[in-house]
């Protein structure tokens, strides 16, 4: 088994990267999909957030209600240690359950957003770094995300630098073009992953 950190900045394609990786084979354990399912109504998750929390984090149909949370932890950094105190480990749990059923020869692709933030490269064999300029990054959450550009720019700036990202890539997607220039480079590095894989 080959398990591969995946990451990349905002806008950069990390998504689609992971898309077509899955498309190809790859078992794909992706970090903020699970961080949604451990919270999810009649969950030990979602009991432990409403313990901490209070319910004024539910909505009236039992479902977490992530802008109220998101209300409350963004604005206080001991209150997002806590929240991410019950979620990490529920997190970990479950991306181990993941991979733990994957067939022996599987390339396992984490598809973790914060990896270079968090410093979680040594837990793969190798890190995949989905980049792109940061006029295009940009350029692709005002156009296509609909995002304002303040806001765009500041999500951007909460997150690692495409330095530090690249200081811990292994191997690198280029994905600064047009979208029809991704799937090659894929093939290129899923080529690559394969072999590693199988040796």
């Amino acid at each position: 088994m080959l398990k591969i950190g995946l990451t990349g900045g905002i806008g950069a394609g990390k998504s689609e990267v992971s898309r077509l990786f899955a498309a190809r084979g790859a078992v794909i354990v992706d970090s903020d999909v699970i961080a949604r399912e451990v919270v999810a109504p009649g969950t030990a998750g979602l009991a432990a957030v409403t313990a901490e929390f209070g319910p004024r984090v539910l909505r009236a149909d039992g479902s977490l209600d992530r802008p109220a949370l998101g209300a409350i932890v963004f604005a206080d950094p001991e209150r997002l240690k806590a929240l991410n105190a019950i979620v990490h480990p529920l997190v970990r749990e479950r991306s181990a359950e993941l991979e733990a059923a994957a067939a022996p020869d599987a390339v396992v692709v984490h598809d973790v957003p914060l990896l270079a933030e968090n410093g979680l490269a040594p837990l793969y064999d190798l890190v995949v770094v989905v980049d792109a300029d940061d006029r295009v990054r940009l350029d692709r959450l005002v156009r296509l995300r609909g995002m304002a550009e303040e806001e765009a720019l500041a999500r951007m700036a909460a997150q690692a630098t495409r330095a530090d990202r690249l200081a811990i890539a292994d191997l690198v997607i280029d994905n600064s073009g047009p979208l029809e220039a991704l799937a090659p480079r894929v093939d290129e590095v899923w080529a690559e992953l394969a072999r590693r894989a199988a040796g």
